[in-house]
């Protein structure tokens, strides 16, 4: 599985989001700069995030994105799924039909093994994803980072806060 790198911007965006004061919003700009990745990527990301409802946009001189609910009503599997869409991660194509030593015409009853195993895989990955919120990524950043960087990265993006 390969997911695009729009999946981790929007997931990075997103915990950086969680931390705004009520009615502040992030531009697109600060966001890029803040992650150093590029802005017109990073937009898409964004925008996909607005469309499924993760995020509140506003226009203009002072707009920006901000959370559209609590970071613990955001899990992994809604940005995931907002940014890559909810197809499984597999999408079997029947090759089982081509052994040349199958009887013609063949039919099966059911999916193969192999599809069946990685339908499976996707559930398992997606409801691990489903149990992750963006409040318990805080909750790991709190633990794992300094508070210095904390600080200094709550400050940086508080002076381009709208």
């Amino acid at each position: 599985m390969n997911l695009k790198n729009q999946v981790e911007w929007a997931l990075h965006c997103c915990a950086v989001l969680s931390n705004l004061p009520e009615g502040r919003y992030l531009s697109t700009r600060s966001l890029s700069e803040f992650h150093g990745v590029p802005k017109e990527y990073l937009g898409k990301a964004l925008q996909a995030l607005s469309k499924a409802g993760l995020v509140h946009t506003t226009l203009g001189p002072s707009g920006g994105y901000r959370l559209a609910r609590t970071a613990g009503q955001i899990s992994f599997l809604d940005v995931v799924e907002a940014v890559e869409g909810r197809k499984s991660t597999f999408q079997c194509s029947e090759i089982r039909a081509n052994n040349p030593c199958r009887p013609k015409g063949a039919c099966d009853d059911r999916p193969c093994a192999v599809a069946r195993i990685m339908w499976r895989a996707d559930e398992a990955w997606r409801q691990s994803l489903s149990a992750v919120t963006l409040a318990d990524l805080q909750d790991m950043l709190q633990e794992e980072l300094s508070p210095e960087l904390l600080g200094k990265s709550f400050d940086w993006l508080m002076e381009r806060a709208s």
